[in-house]
């Protein structure tokens, strides 16, 4: 590794990054000159940034960008930041693979709703961010670009299926990330590289990259940030109703861009912890997450056990229901071709297989089963203002191993099993954050989710902050390759 100094451009944060050029202190070239030699320097540690677009054409639209300031024209935050799009959403022009061979060369003609927003702001893409094949599975590796490794420990994975979204932060590869979530995907990688991820309630980003408009409703896109306010700035741009995706929240995202500052004094926070025994966990995670009240307790609230009543086992089996039933509907036509079929992963084939075998009754009363863990939760929020559980069931774990077979002796049936934790936030459809709660004896990160109610994702993202200011764990704990 050599000691040449780091940029202190790439290290400061987006929101700081943002205000220096809209203040004229730098330019948007020398920007992206700084990341992009950054780029160079580091990304091949982790293999986060992929389909990365040719450094003379990115500096000639830094140079656009120089030249609307020059002009009096700005167009939001993000004007001049260099930004890398997760590679499960649509670029226009831009390689968008899926991590799937059967896309190897795909160029859309057109942006999804999100990188669309994104350019407008005035964000130069500089490439995509590495996912699993389809986003199956939160172990971010694909036979196109390999694996990508965490942050703090490239033989390590960095989660998924944003993981590729989450290393980059961590090692200050892009300013700010974008992710999507259906199984964690934004709140598991940015707990396996100690940064913050936000899954926004089911409707707040409008996506219409799906063929479905209506019924594809558990996975959906989000931002990543190494500090809260960034993602919320992230989520300002992100957020926001739109034709094209008629269950959209009829909300403006400009909220999401005010002051986060609030007093929490009295705040109700109940800790599901394990599920009572429910979940296997990998040793120092429960312990990890309950050192983290401390700072909870520093800002006024006050934290109690927690109890659903719902049998976890059936969330299990909803998610699973749903979840075939979704994957089969995407990927149906390529399993039915035997040709494409050769080509998808044994996980992709389970799950079109299992979808293929549903009835109409089984998809329903997988829903009903999800309705009822809704009105549930629901309940508990009238004892709690936020409820609290961990964002991951292991540490993060060898980059080679395809997932864990099992957990402190507990045998995983499905190649997802070891993520369960995160279903009861993704079925609920409300607002959940990653935070970082530190790190076990080998320096491995864990993260804490924070579920908030209905549509209640401000509050989320301050009670978030609040945090934040009280840990600082990634002020206190950069990555060590960047040392």
């Amino acid at each position: 590794m050599t000691s040449t100094p780091i940029s202190e451009l790439v290290l400061l944060k987006a929101h700081e990054l943002a205000d220096c050029i809209r203040l004229r202190q730098v330019s948007c070239r020398e920007v992206m000159q700084a990341y992009l030699s950054h780029i160079e320097r580091f990304n091949p540690w982790v293999n986060a940034l992929i389909s990365l677009q040719a450094p003379e054409d990115l500096l000639a639209q830094a140079d656009q960008r120089d030249a609307e300031l020059a002009s009096g024209l700005y167009r939001g935050w993000m004007h001049g930041l260099p930004h890398a799009i997760k590679d499960l959403s649509l670029t226009r022009g831009i390689r968008t693979t899926f991590g799937s061979p059967l896309f190897e060369d795909f160029l859309p003609d057109r942006d999804g709703i999100m990188c669309e927003r994104i350019k407008a702001a005035g964000a130069i893409i500089i490439g995509k961010t590495n996912t699993p094949e389809f986003g199956l599975g939160s172990q971010t590796y694909n036979p196109l670009f390999g694996a990508t490794g965490c942050a703090y420990d490239p033989s390590k994975t960095a989660g998924g299926s944003s993981g590729g979204a989450a290393s980059a932060l961590a090692m200050h590869l892009v300013p700010v990330a974008d992710g999507s979530d259906m199984m964690g995907s934004l709140r598991n990688p940015a707990a396996f590289n100690n940064v913050f991820g936000f899954r926004p309630s089911q409707g707040r980003v409008p996506f219409d990259d799906s063929a479905d408009l209506f019924i594809d409703q558990l996975g959906y896109e989000g931002p990543m940030g190494r500090c809260v306010r960034d993602a919320a700035l992230l989520l300002s741009v992100q957020a926001g109703a739109d034709a094209r995706a008629p269950l959209s929240i009829a909300e403006s995202g400009a909220a999401f861009a005010a002051p986060l500052e609030r007093d929490f004094s009295g705040i109700r926070l109940g800790w599901l912890g394990d599920f009572n025994g429910y979940l296997p966990m990998e040793k120092g995670i429960l312990d990890l997450c309950q050192k983290a009240f401390t700072d909870f307790e520093s800002l006024g609230c006050s934290i109690e056990p927690a109890s659903v009543d719902f049998a976890p086992e059936q969330l299990w089996n909803s998610w699973r229901t749903l979840r075939h039933w979704m994957v089969a509907g995407s990927l149906g036509g390529a399993y039915a071709n035997p040709s494409q079929r050769a080509r998808l992963k044994e996980e992709a084939c389970w799950e079109v297989e299992n979808g293929l075998r549903l009835s109409a009754s089984d998809v329903f009363a997988a829903s009903v089963a999800r309705s009822h863990w809704y009105r549930a939760i629901s309940k508990l929020f009238e004892r709690f203002d936020y409820l609290l559980l961990p964002t991951a069931q292991v540490f993060p774990f060898d980059k080679n191993l395809p997932w864990p077979t099992s957990i402190e002796g507990v045998s995983m049936d499905t190649y997802h099993r070891w993520m369960e934790v995160v279903i009861p936030g993704t079925l609920s459809g409300c607002p959940v954050a990653n935070v970082q709660v530190g790190f076990n004896r080998n320096g491995l990160p864990m993260g804490l989710q924070i579920i908030g109610k209905h549509q209640a994702d401000f509050a989320v993202l301050q009670l978030a902050h609040a945090y934040e200011q009280a840990s600082r764990w990634f002020e206190r704990c950069p990555s060590p390759l960047l040392k």
